[in-house]
């Protein structure tokens, strides 16, 4: 069984109140560290408390189980309230923000060989996208027309082709003519994704006639390194 396919499972356990030795032998798999890892975020009803503190024969177990629930808790806050700090830290993003952002996701993201001319980057989270894409736009001056797309994705998501590439022409706000023909990878391993219909592969943008700004984005990145 996949890891991927066992940790879906596993929640899908706790969330219903089994223990982690009830989960461990029903995926067959040896108590420890890697599933309570897996669950550490699921919350427990008081009933589910109530139902493992019954399976243990220490009395102290439920106070235990409670005050876990309350550091999963806490832990939850504070990472909601850290995330809102951090949003109001970055505060409203000025032109240059929006330059260097896009310098540093193209070093990372970008086609970058040093053979290659071309302009383009890969990414999966629809947020990096648009921000390259509105980087493009803004910054390189690249009219939408000049984009090519296409979409990379396993085989085993065959029959959602169509929903896939409508999902990236909403997104990015641009046609499907624009796109080129899906590639379908084919994998050895069969994985099962928990997420299975929401999961839309990886996308590529790539910019026509890019040969100039491709130079500018190499002059731009030897200036970044060198703060």
């Amino acid at each position: 069984m996949a890891v991927i396919k066992k940790k879906y499972l596993a929640q899908e356990f706790r969330k219903k109140g089994f223990s982690i030795s009830e989960i461990a032998r029903k995926l067959d798999m040896q108590k420890s560290g890697t599933i309570s890892s897996w669950c550490r975020d699921i919350s427990l009803a008081p009933e589910q408390i109530e139902r493992l503190a019954k399976k243990q024969s220490a009395g102290s177990y439920k106070g235990r189980m409670i005050f876990l629930e309350k550091v999963r808790k806490t832990r939850i806050e504070e990472t909601a309230k850290l995330k809102k700090e951090g949003v109001k830290e970055v505060g409203k993003i000025s032109r240059r923000d929006l330059f260097i952002s896009g310098i540093s996701i193209y070093w990372s993201e970008g086609y970058n060989h040093s053979s290659n001319d071309q302009v383009g980057f890969v990414n999966s989270d629809p947020r990096i996208v648009l921000l390259m894409l509105k980087w493009f736009e803004e910054i390189c001056k690249v009219s939408k027309e000049r984009f090519s797309l296409s979409i990379r994705i396993n085989e085993v998501h065959k029959e959602r082709v169509k929903k896939v590439e409508k999902y990236w022409s909403n997104v990015t706000g641009i046609p499907l003519s624009q796109f080129t023909k899906t590639t379908l990878i084919k994998a050895k391993s069969k994985r099962i994704y928990p997420n299975h219909d929401t999961h839309y592969g990886n996308l590529r943008v790539l910019v026509h006639k890019g040969t100039r700004l491709r130079r500018k984005i190499n002059g731009w990145k030897e200036g970044l390194s060198r703060v």
